[in-house]
């Protein structure tokens, strides 16, 4: 596995819930009374700012590697990484009509109708990008490979990079390090107060009381990838959020480890939380159920496996007070609001 397939384990997550249909009985339950639940969110799209800002160029920024950039036009946008974040930010900003490409993680209405610059799924591709001659492409080092951007800048193309961190708590540094490389640094700040405001109410939101541990799991069954979640995957972050004990930091385990029977019965989560397209790749729960150690745990005795999609649980951009409130919902088996 490469340095960046690694980090494409944290792509996704959004909120709904199905499989416990009686709300009342729903309020009553333990969290491992409710069987599997697909955690959806309501509207999966971003929402602009409006009215949308306009551009203050040129503007002159320093890159996270240290490369001193002036950006002297916003109109041909690309935005690109490994989590679809930085897309979403600056559709967030008000300035979806200026982009003119997304990476494969960038799956968000909006932008559904954009050319794909990844091919390879997560490397750009130089000829595709510089086809679509965009005026300024904003990136992390989540994507590569380095020998692309470089071309890039060498063709004249300004390239930002900014922050790769994937935490709650990093969110409003990318809005402000994105949206002032755009020349739009006062909507920066109004974006950054509402997802600020968002992720508040969403985290009050969490119920109180006894918190369900939950193991994330990443699975790729198709290429035999099976790893668990732990402090600073990322996962941990949202799974804290939304009134849960994150399973994998509980035993001690950091970032993304092999998952193993024994790891997994020590851990014994209540939970298993997965991506969708995780979860498929095993064969659904039934396949699930079947890999070591899994049906030795709470969470595999009451088959109670929650998924979300991959393009948003761990995206963390402006969505994600909407991903936590939708996670909360269906660790403890409730409608969702």
């Amino acid at each position: 596995m490469t340095r960046r397939a690694l980090p494409l384990l944290l792509v996704l997550l959004a909120g709904g819930l199905v499989g416990c249909t009686d709300p009342a009985a729903e309020a009553r339950s333990a969290p491992t009374s409710c069987g599997p639940v697909t955690a959806t969110l309501p509207d999966t799209d971003v929402t602009p700012l409006e009215p949308a800002p306009t551009p203050a160029l040129p503007v002159t920024v320093t890159s996270t590697d240290g490369v001193v950039t002036t950006v002297t036009d916003a109109a041909r946008i690309l935005p690109v990484n490994l989590y679809g974040s930085i897309a979403e930010i600056v559709f967030s900003l008000g300035l979806g009509g200026n982009v003119v490409g997304r990476d494969t993680s960038t799956t968000f209405p909006a932008a559904a109708h954009l050319p794909v610059v990844t091919p390879a799924g997560h490397d750009l591709s130089a000829e595709a990008v510089l086809a679509l001659a965009p005026t300024v492409v904003l990136a992390d080092d989540s994507i590569g490979p380095p020998e692309t951007l470089r071309q890039l800048r060498a063709a004249g193309i300004p390239v930002v990079l900014v922050a790769a961190e994937q935490t709650l708590d990093a969110v409003p540094g990318h809005v402000r390090a994105i949206a002032a490389a755009l020349g739009v640094g006062a909507a920066g700040d109004r974006l950054v107060d509402r997802i600020e405001a968002d992720i508040a109410a969403a985290r009050a939101g969490a119920p109180a009381g006894t918190a369900p541990r939950v193991a994330f799991l990443y699975l790729r069954g198709t290429a035999g990838v099976y790893l668990i979640g732990g402090r600073g995957a990322g996962s941990d972050a949202m799974i804290e959020a939304a009134g849960g004990v994150d399973a994998g930091s509980a035993i001690g385990l950091a970032k993304f480890r092999p998952l193993t029977s024994e790891g997994l019965i020590n851990a014994a989560p209540d939970v298993i939380l997965v991506m969708s397209g995780g979860l498929e790749s095993v064969g659904g729960v039934d396949g699930l159920l079947r890999l070591p150690g899994v049906g030795q745990t709470p969470a595999g005795a009451a088959r109670r496996v929650v998924d979300m999609d991959d393009g948003v649980l761990l995206t963390f951009g402006t969505r994600s007070g909407r991903v936590v409130r939708a996670l909360a919902d269906a660790l403890h088996c409730r409608s969702p609001r």
